[in-house]
């Protein structure tokens, strides 16, 4: 079985204000908003659902029903309940069963290897170093919150008598630390962690493996082609999670030196994504390849202006790093593990609750980078909270609205500044400059929550960016009509554009499956209402729709545009943009969510006529980095001015076929391509990207 672990921290709020002072108006609803809950209705939004389409059994049967009436435990709030964990500390721990026989040799020599890597550990200095580790985690943290029904997902995950394997995003460097502590406490067993035996002394490796460490045996660590320590590697690998002992005694040390002569503690969440079967997944997911293209056979020929129609394919873009054990294995299995990896982050990304300073940061970024009234952001904070709940996300944080306020404020008091005015009201203003490339990076984590809009609100900019003036009314948009092949077109472009790491598709949805999405989330907000042309039938009206026969028997998501063809309607449907008043504030909100990536793209196309090539990735990619640093310090662009970006850019570039990599005695280099030699076809990469910028 695998899940996924994560913790997020955010400094525990101050104390509520008065009733008077929370009294306030929303200046968007005319309604009264005094305090803000992470719920819509009674229930709180669940996230980290497996993929049901990959991993149906699981999904069904790994889900705990009450888990929305389930609360939130304090991990480092230990009762006797739980310190009955005798079972676990003597090696009998869930899921530690295998299944199917093996021969004596075999069970002999990995039997042997267990006794040298490992010992059983002992009950009272496991129980001495967790007492120890209470005391430090409840000097460091107010609390840490687990949700109740997640935890028990896992426990059910781990009755199944299979291993349970625990992937973690690495939030924080403590995970190492607070992770098996909170596995043990709740009665999921010692944590196995795998150490090299060369990097602690005899005395110290004694103590670790009485604590549950595990050394690697010396023929575990030759290289990978030989064909000695095969099956030791194999017993590290398939015994062990790789968190680093010397990371850990790091991080408790800044830790504690942080919090020297410091009152105040920190609020941790930790989050666990829904256990699912791997075996399912492995069967399920050779099940659904199919035909893929390279970013530059997909898109580069419309960049030139060689093509229009979009190819119906999907893209392979694979930024899985190249490690020693991903090349043991077969081409097959390289790209299983590569859209494992997929659907792990996708479901790291959706378990993540979305924090206060990241909502303040938007708001900020992208709607008043001018300053904003104290009075106003308090209605705008609850509406966006709102808005995250209602797509199914998160939010870690509850209390008071002007004490959420204050204390995001504070937290951001660095890169903000605050003017008292008329009535006690306060005048919030981002500090420009490198502060605005914080906020960025801050407002990036609720870019997962409005993606598919964004991307809906972004493509139907490009599609209008040649109709009308870019400053135009909203009015003389909203009059064009847009046809449901052109948005499905602009849409597509724009996807095999963006990251894959950002776009986080699972290789299981198909492209158009994804346009479809997004169009529906753009009508469901309000910004797309449906053209009804005379003689045709309602959009709405689906009752007379007619299937082929081959479409009635094709899997979910495996829809293609040509299949469209079969309806007979696509060509004929058309919409408008929505005249409501609220609407042009919320594209524009939409379209600078994803402004940062896309303007660095356009930059960089813009550097490829003064970069320095041939260069290192790495030394590109510093080239690209300085000169999206000066571009900001002359354009007041400061949230472009990200590190992240540039390799993004150069990474993108890289797929384009913009830029070749060659291999030398020195490592590979980067170079030009002979098609974007020429100053002609830069231009066009630059407008082709700008097309979605929407100022």
């Amino acid at each position: 079985m695998a899940t996924m672990l994560e913790g997020r921290c955010q400094t525990q709020p101050r104390s509520s204000p008065s009733g008077r002072e929370a009294s306030l108006w929303s200046s968007g609803f005319g309604m009264k908003l005094e305090a803000v809950t992470p719920f819509l209705g009674k229930y709180r939004p669940f996230v980290g659902r497996c993929c049901q389409t990959c991993t149906p059994k699981s999904w069904e049967s790994l889900f705990h029903r009450s888990i929305t009436d389930l609360g939130f435990c304090n991990v480092i709030l230990v009762k006797e309940e739980n310190t009955r964990v005798q079972n676990l500390l003597s090696g009998r721990v869930p899921g530690g069963t295998g299944e199917g026989q093996v021969p004596d040799l075999v069970k002999k020599e990995v039997q042997r290897i267990l006794g040298h890597i490992q010992a059983p550990p002992r009950p009272f200095l496991v129980r001495l170093f967790s007492w120890a580790l209470l005391r430090f985690l409840n000097c460091l943290f107010l609390n840490v919150q687990l949700h109740k029904g997640q935890m028990k997902m896992v426990q059910k995950a781990a009755q199944a008598g299979l291993p349970l394997v625990l992937l973690s995003t690495h939030k924080t460097l403590l995970d190492g630390i607070l992770l098996p502590f909170m596995l043990l406490s709740q009665g999921l067993g010692v944590l196995r962690v795998a150490w090299d035996s060369r990097a602690c002394s005899p005395a110290l490796r004694a103590l670790l493996r009485k604590l549950g460490g595990l050394f690697l045996p010396p023929e575990a660590s030759l290289s990978l082609d030989s064909s000695e320590g095969l099956l030791a590697r194999a017993v590290v690998q398939a015994a062990s999670a790789p968190l680093g002992l010397w990371t850990g005694a790091l991080a408790v040390l800044r830790s504690l030196w942080s919090r020297w002569g410091c009152s105040h503690r920190i609020c941790s969440r930790v989050h666990l994504a829904q256990p699912f079967s791997l075996q399912e997944y492995i069967v399920s997911a050779r099940s659904c390849w199919g035909g893929r293209q390279t970013l530059e056979q997909l898109l580069q020929p419309i960049v030139l202006g060689q093509c229009t129609a979009v190819p119906d394919t999907e893209k392979e873009q694979e930024w899985t790093p190249i490690t020693g054990p991903l090349l043991a294995l077969k081409e097959e299995d390289q790209l299983l593990v590569r859209r494992l990896s997929c659907h792990v982050l996708s479901a790291s990304v959706g378990s993540s609750a979305v924090m206060s300073t990241a909502i303040m940061a938007t708001l900020l970024l992208f709607k008043h980078q001018k300053g904003v009234f104290l009075s106003q952001l308090l209605g705008e904070f609850s509406w966006l909270t709102e808005e995250i709940l209602l797509r199914g996300f998160d939010v870690g944080f509850s209390g008071q609205l002007r004490s959420l306020l204050q204390h995001s404020l504070s937290l951001l008091r660095a890169h903000v500044a605050l003017l008292r005015i008329r009535q006690g009201d306060l005048l919030v203003v981002p500090q420009p400059g490198p502060g605005l490339t914080h906020l960025a990076q801050l407002s990036a984590e609720l870019l997962p929550v409005f993606l598919s809009e964004a991307v809906g609100a972004c493509a139907v900019r490009g599609l209008l960016a040649g109709r009308v003036p870019p400053q135009g009314p909203w009015e003389l948009q909203g009059i064009l009509l847009l046809s449901q092949n052109e948005l499905y077109r602009q849409i597509l472009l724009l996807m095999h554009l963006l990251p894959q790491d950002l776009l986080l598709l699972k290789p299981c949805q198909s492209s158009y499956c994804y346009c479809q999405e997004v169009l529906d989330r753009l009508i469901q907000c309000g910004l797309l209402v449906a053209e009804e042309t005379p003689g045709s039938r309602p959009a709405c009206d689906t009752g007379r729709q007619r299937l082929s026969r081959k479409l009635l028997w094709k899997p979910s998501g495996d829809f293609t545009d040509s299949d469209s063809d079969d309806f007979g309607e696509a060509d004929g449907r058309y919409f408008r943009l929505s005249q409501q008043s609220h609407c042009p504030d919320f594209f524009l909100f939409l379209c600078r969510l994803l402004s940062p990536l896309l303007k660095a793209f356009a930059q960089a196309a813009a550097f490829l006529r003064q970069g320095q090539l041939p260069d290192t990735e790495l030394g590109y990619t510093e080239q690209l980095f300085q000169f999206l640093q000066a571009t900001a310090q002359e354009e007041g662009i400061f949230e472009c001015a990200d590190p992240k970006l540039a390799i993004s850019a150069v990474w993108t570039f890289r797929d384009l076929g913009v830029l070749q990599q060659t291999p030398s005695p020195a490592g590979p280099r980067l170079h030009l391509s002979p098609t974007f030699a020429s100053l002609d076809n830069q231009e066009k990469l630059e407008q082709f990207i700008r097309q979605f910028i929407c100022s």
